[in-house]
């Protein structure tokens, strides 16, 4: 068969697919597909998720909404019909592989955190927390990130002169609204070293510290403990141990509160493209598997799931990212720019389908007395 016949062949397949999402390849609409190069059908038929992602990076296609155009994939489940032998290799990968352990552990950081503090203070609020905002009374990202650090200290009962660990910390963004809004005292490790640095600035004059330290290293004894985004990378095959470092660290009468993205599929596909271009041996959990791991440990006191928030937050940091861009352009790459780019707007559009969710979990090692209360909202 000739080349340009199976290019046909390809194109022809994936615009029947594309259509009963009500997606059209080469359409007018926002949300619509358009081939600049149509060996890009051949990638994404091939490659599933790696294909769309890599074609797009490479200039192949161009879509206005890819945020729209990703949701209404999602919605009619057109990536089962696009599974391939890569997507089925990160499966297995998964499934069989530690693939967050100490050695590995660091990776994300180097990869996706090490970036720059600069980029990311630019793509972020004002406080730059990289976790979903709580926007039922907000109208900017700054007031959705304030009320999201609100809600995790009230779920938490601060009170003055407690002394909270933040497992995953990232820039500090929590410890300092703890520390200064309610008078804890704060202590977070992370993987980033740029993190670390720009944090402890950023936390001047505080009672909060800092400390480079994978979580299985933690020890200590504290009031409460708050993970806002880190279980993500965490890894099935270490679930239970991450489980076992909090409660170790934990005092018998304290709180854990954990802040994660879900999905829906216990056994789901890692990403592919996400897993080789943001975070490397990331692994979104399911409830049964938290519900597993902390059997004997802790109690669920509360969940709340507000993950269509994600979608907020996520097409607000892309804006912040579009606007500033210029000024980065410099440093980095057009590819890292359709990358990042197709970053956010992918994962707006998985939130808009409702296929990712997010968690708060509140835990206690032997129940609240009573019963806890989760704070009126």
């Amino acid at each position: 068969m000739a080349v340009g016949s199976q290019h046909s062949a390809s194109l022809d397949h994936l615009s029947k697919l594309a259509a009963t999402a009500g997606v059209t390849i080469n359409g007018d609409a926002p949300w619509d597909l358009r081939f600049k190069d149509i060996k890009a059908a051949d990638r994404i038929l091939a490659q599933g998720s790696l294909g769309l992602g890599e074609s797009y990076m490479d200039g192949q296609w161009e879509c206005d909404q890819i945020d729209e155009m990703i949701a209404r994939l999602l919605r009619h489940r057109i990536d089962d019909e696009v599974k391939t032998a890569s997507t089925l290799w990160h499966v297995l990968r998964a499934r069989f592989v530690n693939n967050q352990s100490r050695a590995k552990a660091w990776e994300v950081g180097e990869k996706h955190y090490d970036l720059g503090n600069e980029f990311f203070r630019d793509m972020l609020d004002a406080r730059m927390t990289y976790t979903c905002g709580y926007w039922d009374n907000a109208s900017t990202l700054d007031e959705a990130q304030e009320a999201k650090l609100d809600l995790v200290c009230q779920k938490m009962g601060l009170k003055p002169g407690m002394t909270v660990l933040d497992i995953g910390c990232g820039w500090g963004s929590f410890m300092r609204f703890a520390a200064e809004r309610y008078g804890v005292q704060c202590t977070g490790i992370t993987i980033s070293k740029e993190q670390a640095e720009y944090g402890q600035k950023l936390c001047e004059g505080l009672p909060v510290q800092f400390v480079l330290q994978d979580y299985r290293d933690l020890t200590g004894q504290y009031d409460r403990i708050v993970s806002l985004g880190m279980f993500e990378h965490v890894g099935r095959k270490n679930y239970r141990t991450y489980f076992e470092a909090a409660r170790k660290n934990l005092k018998d009468d304290g709180l854990f509160l954990m802040h994660t993205i879900g999905g829906k599929v216990r056994d789901h596909d890692p990403d592919p493209w996400i897993h080789k271009y943001i975070f490397p041996n990331g692994e979104i959990p399911v409830i049964g598997q938290v519900a597993d791991h902390t059997e004997g440990l802790f109690l669920i006191e509360d969940l709340h799931n507000f993950g269509a928030d994600y979608d907020k937050t996520l097409m607000a940091w892309h804006a912040n990212f579009e606007k500033h861009w210029d000024k980065h352009a410099s440093q980095y790459s057009e590819r890292f720019y359709r990358m990042w780019r197709y970053y956010l707007l992918i994962c707006a559009g998985s939130f808009r389908a409702r296929d990712n969710q997010l968690w708060q979990f509140v835990l206690s090692p032997n129940g609240v007395p009573g019963t806890y209360r989760r704070p009126k909202l």
